[in-house]
C-alpha cells in the first residue's frame, strides 16, 4: 500500500480531471444495486466529511429500509473554519458529485436527492444548475436515468442557513425541514427516520465524487492506495505558514512532516489538523500519520509557524464556536464561555494553575457529554496546547508549575 509518496497536485491534476460525465455512473447501472453496494465496500471507502463513517454500511443500511420514498443528500456545507476543498470539487467537478449522488440513488432506491449548499457559496448556484440541466439534457437525470426504465432520479439544490451546526447531519436534515438547525436525538438515525421521516442517506461533497472516481476505475484501484483501514487519496485545504498553500491531493496515511514539506511548510512549529475542531500537533509529533487510525481529518490543515500565538489562536477558535453553537445543550452552552473566559485571563496572566487544571477538566467533560460534535470538539484546540505547548501557557499562569496529567478515555 502506498503510505508515502507524497505527490503534490493542483485542482488540474485531480484524479477527478481524468474521469469522465457518465464514466462511473455508466459503469454502475451496468450492473445490478447489490453488486455496485459491493464495489463501494471492497474499496474500503469512509466518509471524507471527517466522521470516517463507511459509505457502503450507511447505504447498506439505507437500501434495506422500509420506505417507499428515499432520500439521497450531498452535505455541501462546508464551514469548518481552514476548509476549501469542497468549494473547488464544487466549482470543476460537480459532474462527479452529482454522478455519485445518482450512484447512491441506483443502490438504495431513491428518486429524490438534495444537495445543501452552504450559504455563502451563493454564487456557485448557477454553475451548479446549470450542470444539472446539462445532465437532464443528456438524460443523465430524470425519470429514466440512462435509459433505465423504473430507475428515475433527480437533484434539487437548497441552500444553506449559514450555521456551523448544519454541517452535522441531523441538524442539516432539521433544516432542510423549515426547522432551527440542531442536531436530533439518536437513534433513530437517519438512513431508516431522515428527511420528512423517510429514509436518507447523507453523504460529504467529496465523498459522492470518489464514489463516481471507484465505480469508472475499479474498487482495486482505490484499495490499493492510502493504508488498510484508511484507503483511497483524500483532498487537503492546506493554508497558514507556509510557502505552497492550496487543495492538495494526497494518499491517507501520509505522515505530517511528509505533507509540510511538499507544501513548503517544513519551519512550522504546530499544524492545526481538521480545523477549529481538530488538534493542534506539535514539531515533535510530525511523524504522526493522518488517517482514521491516527490523526482523522475533514481536510483542513492550517501551518503553524514559529511566530504564531497559539493561545490566541484558541481563543479565535473559542469565539467562533460561541457564536455558531446552538446553544441546545447545557455542556457546549455553558462551557464555551467559561472556556473562553479561561483563555483570556490566561493571556491577561491572571489564570492561576488551579483554574487551568479545572479548565482543562471542564474541556474533558465537554468532550464526553456534549449533544454533537460541535460541543464535543470545541475544547480540542486548548486542551491540545496545554498538553504539548506548556512553554508558552506556563508563562502566563499565577503558578508555574504543570497541570496534573489525567487519563484521557478514549
Amino acid at each position: 500500500m502506498t503510505t508515502s509518496a507524497a505527490v503534490q497536485t493542483t485542482t488540474n491534476r485531480l484524479t477527478f480531471a481524468a474521469i469522465e460525465a457518465g464514466q462511473g455512473l455508466n459503469a454502475a447501472l451496468k450492473q445490478p444495486p447489490a453488486d455496485a453496494l459491493r464495489q463501494v465496500a471492497f474499496s474500503g471507502l469512509r466518509g471524507r466529511g471527517g466522521a470516517g463513517f463507511s459509505t457502503s454500511l450507511k447505504w447498506e443500511l439505507a437500501a434495506k429500509s422500509a420506505g417507499e420514498r428515499k432520500y439521497v443528500v450531498c452535505n455541501a456545507d462546508e464551514g469548518e473554519p481552514g476548509t476549501f476543498k469542497d468549494r473547488v470539487i464544487l466549482a470543476d467537478f460537480a459532474d462527479l458529485v452529482f454522478e455519485g449522488m445518482t450512484i447512491g440513488a441506483w443502490v438504495i432506491g431513491a428518486a429524490h436527492g438534495i444537495v445543501y449548499l452552504r450559504a455563502e457559496y451563493t454564487y456557485l448556484r448557477p454553475h451548479l444548475e446549470a450542470v444539472l440541466q446539462r445532465r437532464r439534457d443528456a438524460g443523465l437525470l430524470g425519470s429514466a436515468v440512462a435509459g433505465q426504465n423504473g430507475f428515475a432520479f433527480d437533484i434539487a439544490i437548497r441552500m444553506g442557513s449559514g450555521a456551523y451546526v448544519c454541517g452535522e447531519e441531523t441538524a442539516l436534515i432539521e433544516s432542510l425541514e423549515g426547522q432551527r438547525g440542531e442536531p436530533r436525538n439518536r437513534p433513530p438515525f437517519p438512513i431508516d427516520t431522515g428527511f420528512l421521516g423517510n429514509p436518507t442517506i447523507v453523504n460529504n461533497v467529496e465523498t459522492f465524487a470518489w464514489v463516481t472516481c471507484i465505480l469508472a476505475k475499479g474498487a482495486d484501484w482505490f484499495k490499493g492506495l492510502g493504508t488498510e483501514k484508511s484507503t483511497g487519496h483524500k483532498l487537503f485545504s492546506v493554508s497558514g505558514d507556509c510557502a505552497r498553500p492550496g487543495v492538495y491531493e494526497l494518499p491517507m496515511g501520509i505522515t505530517v512532516a511528509e505533507l509540510l514539506e511538499e507544501v513548503g511548510g517544513e519551519a512550522a512549529k504546530a499544524v492545526q489538523i481538521g480545523g477549529a475542531a481538530g488538534q493542534c500537533v506539535p514539531a515533535a509529533r510530525f511523524d504522526r500519520t493522518i488517517a482514521y487510525e491516527d490523526i482523522p481529518t475533514g481536510g483542513s490543515v492550517i501551518v503553524l509557524g514559529p511566530q504564531r500565538d497559539l493561545l490566541r489562536m484558541s481563543r479565535n477558535f473559542l469565539e467562533f464556536f460561541l457564536e455558531e453553537s446552538c446553544g441546545q445543550c447545557t455542556p457546549c452552552r455553558e462551557g464555551i464561555p467559561k472556556l473562553l473566559e479561561g483563555v483570556e485571563l490566561l493571556q491577561n496572566g491572571r489564570c492561576s494553575m488551579t483554574y487551568l487544571e479545572e479548565l482543562c477538566g471542564l474541556g474533558e467533560t465537554m468532550q464526553q457529554a456534549s449533544k454533537c460534535g460541535l460541543g464535543q470538539s470545541a475544547p480540542n484546540a486548548l486542551l491540545s496546547i496545554v498538553e504539548h505547548f506548556q512553554d508558552e501557557i506556563l508563562g502566563r499562569v499565577v503558578a508555574k508549575r504543570p497541570p496534573a496529567r489525567r487519563e484521557r478515555t478514549a
